[in-house]
């Protein structure tokens, strides 16, 4: 195995957790007794899918493991890129419990100080200009705020890339570019779609219509880890500038030290008319996310506070997790193990990916901690997916990419934790190889 230097870490941060006496309450539901549940109350297809991965039950997390009701031990690569600082960094629990126990939630009539502690927190760290911080539960969320804001300005035009994810929500889902979600809720919010990474088009766009909001993401996620050309990022802001649009990067996933900088921004020093914020917001621990303005950008709202507000948003428990995970971020260096441990682990996997890359394997790319594994067609995903599961290695799909494996594992990795997961993939080559073959006509 390759050296790994990592930038130190707190003593606290929970990077090899001993396993929880009992993850299961004696008087906790059974698998079976879930799945009737599901079926009954949650959804039958959440319970169908289920049962094709034996109906495991996660009960226990911490640092960068999840343990299900047998005990058994997974390391997680997965958690759709919410878990940057692991599961229950005890610096971001200490926070939240305490927050609990002090005032959890704001009766928004008064002043409330944990999250102006938490909009000056992450303002700290976003590009130059942005620093108005608007709060609220979900990334889609902050999508919908962008929207609006846009609108408030005129920009009634959305303009959005091929396979770019923004949330489910009926606004958001407009600008998410995918038949498969958007189909059965139409007529949706009118939205344009444009080849990610083709400036040319988005220019042509742009000049054929009104003033428009251009929503992308600096690296697609749900789309497959897709990264964009050099330079393309740049002249996406030029061209918003030319045409009079407002410029929203979406870094719901990509954000926040997961690419290994704070920021998708920072490779190429924009600075968009707003950002959106989510996902590693949570420290692993509360739902929370934000959308980030200029202070012209953010105008209309600062003009008129109620014109978007909700119940939940900006919740005392919440404000306490974004803080501490703002701060969690920079004082212990998880910004650079980010980007020591992508290109450690990148290397990682092309080694024991090499015999199926160009067959089997179609594509190993990323930055940071965001990586995406194209395989020749959907089954050898699934087959992959699998498993790594019985490895006892979460991942995840692609929601906009079915083919590519996605992962997104925590920054508090260790160097064991790293030889897990290529002993896992090598195993996982050795069977692909006997059981996959690439499907005529793919990539």
């Amino acid at each position: 195995m390759s050296g790994l230097t990592l930038p130190a870490t707190d003593p606290g941060t929970p990077v090899s957790p001993a396993a929880p006496a009992a993850p299961r309450p004696a008087s906790a539901p059974s698998a079976p007794e879930v799945l009737g549940i599901y079926r009954r109350h949650v959804s039958k297809g959440r319970a169908r899918l289920a049962s094709l991965t034996g109906a495991v039950m996660e009960v226990a997390s911490a640092g960068s493991l999840v343990w299900d009701a047998d005990g058994k031990e997974y390391l997680d690569c997965g958690g759709y890129g919410v878990f940057l600082l692991g599961h229950r960094h005890p610096r971001v629990v200490e926070a939240v419990v305490d927050q609990i126990h002090r005032h959890p939630m704001a009766t928004r009539m008064l002043l409330e100080p944990v999250a102006a502690t938490a909009a000056a927190e992450l303002a700290s760290v976003t590009p130059p200009g942005l620093e108005r911080v608007h709060f609220v539960n979900s990334g889609a969320e902050a999508t919908e705020t962008a929207i609006k804001l846009a609108r408030a300005h005129g920009r009634h035009r959305l303009i959005s890339a091929v396979g770019g994810y923004h949330g489910k929500t009926t606004g958001a889902l407009a600008v998410t570019a995918k038949p498969l979600y958007q189909d059965p809720f139409r007529p949706l919010l009118p939205a344009e779609h444009v080849p990610y990474g083709d400036a040319e088009a988005l220019g042509r766009a742009l000049a054929a219509g009104g003033p428009a909001c251009v929503i992308l993401e600096p690296v697609q996620g749900e789309g497959g880890a897709v990264v964009p050309p050099p330079g393309y990022l740049t002249r996406v802001q030029e061209l918003c500038a030319e045409h009079g649009a407002m410029f929203v990067l979406d870094e719901i996933q990509t954000g926040l030290g997961r690419l290994g900088s704070w920021w998708g921004a920072d490779a190429e020093g924009l600075r968009p008319d707003v950002l959106l914020v989510g996902k590693n917001l949570s420290g692993g621990v509360i739902p929370v996310a934000a959308a980030v303005a200029t202070p012209e950008a953010y105008a209309p709202f600062d003009k008129d506070p109620f014109l978007h507000t909700s119940t939940f948003a900006a919740a005392p428990v919440a404000m306490a997790a974004a803080a501490a995970a703002v701060a969690t971020i920079r004082e212990e260096g998880l910004v650079e193990r980010a980007r020591t441990l992508g290109d450690e682990l990148t290397g990682r996997l092309r080694t024991a990916l090499a015999p199926l890359l160009g067959g089997v394997v179609a594509d190993i790319r990323g930055r940071g901690l965001l990586l995406g594994i194209e395989m020749c067609d959907e089954g050898a995903a699934g087959q992959l997916v699998m498993h790594l599961l019985e490895s006892g290695v979460l991942v995840n799909h692609s929601l906009n990419a079915h083919r590519v494996v996605r992962l997104t594992p925590p920054a508090v990795l260790t160097p064991a934790d790293l030889d897990r997961i290529t002993d896992a993939f090598t195993s996982a080559a050795t069977v692909l190889a006997r059981t996959s073959a690439p499907t005529k006509g793919t990539r």
